[in-house]
């Protein structure tokens, strides 16, 4: 069903199909019954713990596919455990000049240079409250205005923040993007702080989880920065990684399998940085095998997200993942996903 799917929609521009099929999957989300007969997050021999959450099974979907939380009633029938949408900025905000979405099927990579494009955060929470979760997790990414200056940034986080907690499980710092001009300046600059100590200031006692997402660009040295000043905040974690820059493919962010060295790299750092710290990490960036997320696993990791793989792919992926932790499951002879990891490291 999602080949054929696939072949129709890769005939035509990739972000005209992609506000397609999230409005689809907005308006029929019974849909999803095609791809998924039952909910995986009513199984407790999925679910997973971290220092900080739990999602009902490991994998997410990373933020960018859903930017104003049209399509989670369809999308958490699937086998994901979270789903993260965004970015969303308090002001609804057009985006960069289209064509800004292309496609390369032959690597299974794409490149983005959308800027943010979404519908702001008044509608972003209006849609949210109507939808069905399906016993899932819900992530909100954050983003900035691209009218809003680098010293001013602090405020657009703390705002969005403050309207629309109440309805994550978890929130997502991004400053991490490459297409909103300055925001990756704030991963290495008074600006990050002030963003956290902004949040912070008004963060309560049952606030949703809180992570700050980086880039795969960074070098180490600003990366330890970034992890040291996570955890002297109380921050719960981080997510790795954003997309990368490649100039030879064009402007914009690469992901799919092209960033999984990259991102790969600058997870396992932090996987070892992390080890006696109270913090969690999301790993995302270029996973799109059950192979590479067992290698994850192994390193320590325990939530994963993916996004390119799931548009090259489809549903199959989560099904194959699914097929791999059952079969780890009974190798290790245990009897849960949280026992295969114990087991494991």
């Amino acid at each position: 069903m999602y080949s054929l799917l696939k072949k129709c929609l890769f005939q035509i521009d990739p972000e005209v199909a992609h506000n397609l099929i999230i409005n689809l999957m907005g308006k029929f989300p019974k849909t999803s019954e095609v791809f998924c007969q039952n909910n995986i997050g009513e199984d407790e021999k999925y679910k997973c713990f971290g220092k900080n959450m739990s999602w009902p099974f490991p994998i997410g979907l990373a933020a960018g596919l859903d930017k104003n939380s049209k399509a989670v009633s369809f999308l958490s029938k699937l086998y994901f455990g979270a789903i993260e949408v965004g970015t969303v900025t308090p002001l609804a905000q057009p985006g960069n000049p289209m064509p800004r979405l292309f496609r390369y099927p032959d690597e299974q990579n794409l490149r983005n240079q959308m800027g943010f494009n979404n519908n702001g955060m008044e509608e972003m929470r209006q849609n949210i409250l109507g939808q069905n979760r399906n016993n899932k997790a819900l992530g909100i990414n954050l983003g900035k205005n691209k009218v809003t200056s680098s010293e001013e940034a602090w405020r657009d986080y703390q705002k969005s923040y403050t309207f629309l907690k109440d309805q994550a499980d978890y929130i997502v710092v991004n400053v991490s993007s490459p297409n909103t001009p300055g925001l990756r300046d704030l991963q290495t600059s008074k600006g990050l702080e002030d963003i956290l100590k902004s949040i912070v200031d008004v963060r309560e006692k049952d606030d949703p989880a809180l992570f700050v997402k980086v880039s795969p660009d960074l070098n180490l040295q600003d990366l330890d920065s970034i992890i040291d000043l996570v955890n002297d905040f109380n921050i719960q974690g981080l997510i790795a990684t954003n997309t990368t820059i490649m100039p030879e493919y064009g402007t914009g962010g690469m992901s799919g399998k092209i960033l999984f060295p990259k991102s790969k790299k600058i997870r396992s750092h932090i996987l070892k940085r992390i080890e006696n710290m109270n913090l969690d990490l999301i790993g995302v960036g270029g996973f799109s095998s059950f192979e590479e997320i067992y290698d994850f696993w192994r390193e320590g990791g325990t939530f994963v997200q993916i996004y390119s793989s799931f548009i090259f792919q489809g549903p199959k992926i989560l099904s194959d993942i699914k097929k791999g932790i059952d079969s780890k499951i009974l190798e290790y002879k245990v009897s849960s996903f949280q026992e295969f990891l114990q087991k494991l490291r």
